[in-house]
């Protein structure tokens, strides 16, 4: 078993389960194919599984490192966003909704995508590696929004939460009156969400075992 499933937390874990989506944070393995780094580069990807019929054997020595989400919410959870080439409408969608929810920084279009992954970076992880976090009203937050409660990691959907794990969520629970909550999702994805992105998630239990 690989260590190459990412949580909402970021973190990359060992997990029998698949995931419905591939990520890249550029080579983060070693030969013995072990987990040496959390990152190597600042544009981490979400990418299609299958893309004009290429085929890749998984942690190969230095090539990118083949990480897998849960669902889209999850990988934008942890701090990724689609892929430029395999996933350029999703990409486009995700431009346009995050300059729309995130006018203060002062792009467009035009803008390279590696500004946008610069304060992605900054919003994720600190000087020491460690998940970024912060504070807001729950009644406030859009579907999509990974939060913290007691120490586990919940989505929200559907004025609804529910817990994740490795092989899909369990079973919903009405939103708390608990008024101010940690975010896990980086906070310019989460205005994002509320620009109109609406993150691919499935919380039926028909969770793709690709």
């Amino acid at each position: 078993m690989l260590q190459n499933r990412v949580n909402p937390s970021g973190e990359i874990i060992k997990t029998p389960h698949r995931g419905a989506w591939l990520g890249n944070r550029g080579v983060l393995h070693n030969k013995q194919q072990q987990i040496i780094r959390p990152y190597k580069i600042r544009a981490w990807i979400t990418c299609a599984l299958s893309f004009r019929g290429r085929h890749r054997e998984v942690m190969q020595p230095n090539r990118w490192t083949e990480l897998f989400f849960l669902d889209e919410a999850t990988a934008f959870s942890a701090g990724h966003r689609p892929c430029f080439q395999c996933r350029y409408e999703d990409h486009q969608r995700f431009k346009t909704s995050w300059l729309m929810g995130n006018p203060e920084f002062g792009f467009n279009m035009k803008t390279p995508v590696a500004e946008i992954d610069d304060i992605l970076h900054r919003e994720r992880v600190d000087a020491d590696q460690a998940k970024i976090t912060y504070k807001e009203k729950l009644a406030d937050l859009p579907d999509g929004t990974f939060i913290l409660l007691q120490d586990r990691p919940y989505l929200l959907k559907n004025s609804q939460l529910y817990a994740w794990t490795p092989g899909g969520y369990e079973k919903s629970i009405p939103l708390p009156d608990l008024g101010t909550v940690s975010v896990l999702t980086p906070k310019s994805i989460v205005k994002m969400f509320r620009a109109g992105y609406l993150p691919q998630v499935d919380v039926t239990g028909n969770h793709h075992t690709k």
